[in-house]
């Protein structure tokens, strides 16, 4: 192996986790809370996982990248589908009611930018109703606070397959 071809550490800019736990475990709980609310209403797994994939790779979050990957795999989410994530708009693989659901993600995610157009979130709360899509608005504001952190501090580093 050349040095041209050795993998390239990144290394961690903050332990944020030990740094300030009291926080973390809030956030943990905020993640619980939205959790418990998308059992309450029954949202599908692989949505579950399409989401915070999406709001992930625009947020350039390695680690969620790299997770919720492996959990979309998990819940069922094919492969060939799983690549289309980032270029849903112009694939075929996805369902209405999921690609409602991913353009909602994308404008809570570029917050700042969109202010999230009332047709967004209308064309969700017109397939989910209230209760499923308040409990999406809470998956995207959690992801969205996970990847907060882990870009800022790059605090979970991803573990190599097969190292």
């Amino acid at each position: 192996m050349t040095i041209t071809d050795a993998l390239v550490d990144i290394p961690v800019r903050l332990d944020f986790d030990a740094i300030v736990p009291r926080f973390a475990r809030a956030v943990a709980s905020l993640d619980h809370a939205a959790t418990a609310e998308l059992d309450r209403v029954g949202i599908d797994a692989q949505l579950r996982e399409l989401v915070p994939l999406r709001a992930s790779q625009l947020n350039g979050c390695v680690y969620c990248v790299d997770l919720h990957s492996k959990d979309a795999r998990a819940a069922g989410v094919t492969e060939q589908k799983l690549h289309a994530v980032v270029v849903w708009q112009d694939s075929g693989l996805f369902t209405a009611a999921e690609r409602a659901v991913l353009r909602l993600t994308e404008s809570v995610t570029r917050l700042s930018e969109t202010h999230v157009p009332e047709d967004d979130l209308a064309a969700v709360l017109g397939i989910f109703g209230e209760e499923r899509t308040a409990a999406l608005v809470s998956l995207i504001v959690t992801i969205n606070v996970w990847d907060a952190i882990g870009v800022t501090t790059r605090c979970w580093p991803v573990a190599r397959d097969g190292a």
